[in-house]
């Protein structure tokens, strides 16, 4: 049978998820020793000036132009016309500025005058941001404290249920741990992200747990598989509908949740198959007095 493979390689593949959890939690580590934060964030979580402006101009261009000038991290992004990939305009974003220093730098590198006909401004105060941020990381831990807590409900054993969790844990640092390397700016979008992302890792564990688990009918490998095949499905429709929402969306606020959702599944399929699903296959052999599935 197919499931061959893996029961003969299971201890090599279970080196894959380590070393990549290893390789993320010294990437987010080194990221917060350098930042004080285990991500970036944008405006919408730690405050700025947020300036919409139609033009023509190259963003990556115009980013560097106002670096130079305001001696600041400066993000800029196009906006394109939707179903299309006409620039309409680009998104300016900033933090620590002054809002008449801001436009002036803007004016002075573009050489337009600023009116209300091509220029528009929003501003989060720093205390506004940090309170987002807090609630949302408040919102990240109680999400997974009580997702712990239903998984130990259900499940009642500790081992199968502790890795549930890690498998969840797991799969969020290392998608952490991209949005690090890539250097995304989170957004309050981002942070929602997230949470979907806790909530999907569980669902394919449960599955996977309860058919091996809690189901006694037929070989352990079989019923393993069996809830591989279902989760497999699962994860791939998903994953197409997010990869096809990224590309199709012009919006950067469902772009940046697409990416997050996307590179969070391509991990819960190594977290969910290979860790925990080599945990869970060497508990329940061991429960049931099996030495080969």
């Amino acid at each position: 049978m197919y499931w061959h493979f893996y029961e003969k390689h299971e201890k090599k593949l279970f080196v894959i998820p380590m070393i990549l959890l290893i390789a993320s939690i010294i990437i987010v580590t080194s990221h917060y020793l350098k930042t004080g934060d285990v991500f970036d964030k944008d405006v919408s979580l730690k405050g700025g000036i947020s300036v919409t402006l139609q033009t023509s101009e190259d963003a990556k261009a115009l980013e560097g132009k106002l670096y130079d000038y305001l001696k600041k991290d400066v993000s800029v992004r196009k906006l394109t016309e939707f179903g299309t990939e006409r620039q309409t305009g680009l998104l300016i974003e900033v933090s620590d500025v002054d809002r008449d220093d801001f436009r002036n730098a803007i004016e002075s590198v573009t050489g337009a005058k600023l009116t209300g006909d091509n220029y528009s401004r929003e501003e989060t105060g720093s205390s506004l941001g940090r309170s987002f941020y807090q609630q949302m990381a408040r919102a990240m831990l109680l999400a997974f404290l009580f997702m712990a807590i239903v998984v130990f409900v259900i499940f009642r054993i500790p081992i199968p249920s502790l890795a549930v969790i890690f498998c969840a844990f797991s799969d969020i640092v290392t998608t952490i741990a991209f949005i690090d390397v890539v250097g995304i700016k989170l957004s309050t979008s981002g942070i929602a992200a997230l949470l979907l992302l806790i909530g999907y890792s569980v669902d394919t564990d449960i599955l996977m747990t309860t058919r091996v688990w809690k189901r006694k009918e037929g070989p352990i490998m079989q019923r393993f598989f069996s809830s591989m095949e279902t989760g497999l499905t699962m994860t791939a429709t998903a994953l197409i509908a997010v990869t096809l929402g990224y590309f199709l969306s012009n919006s950067y606020v469902l772009q940046q949740m697409f990416i997050i959702l996307a590179v969070g599944l391509c991990s819960d399929i190594i977290y969910t198959y290979l860790q925990n699903g080599r945990i869970l296959l060497w508990y329940v052999r061991k429960k049931e007095g099996v030495v080969n599935g």
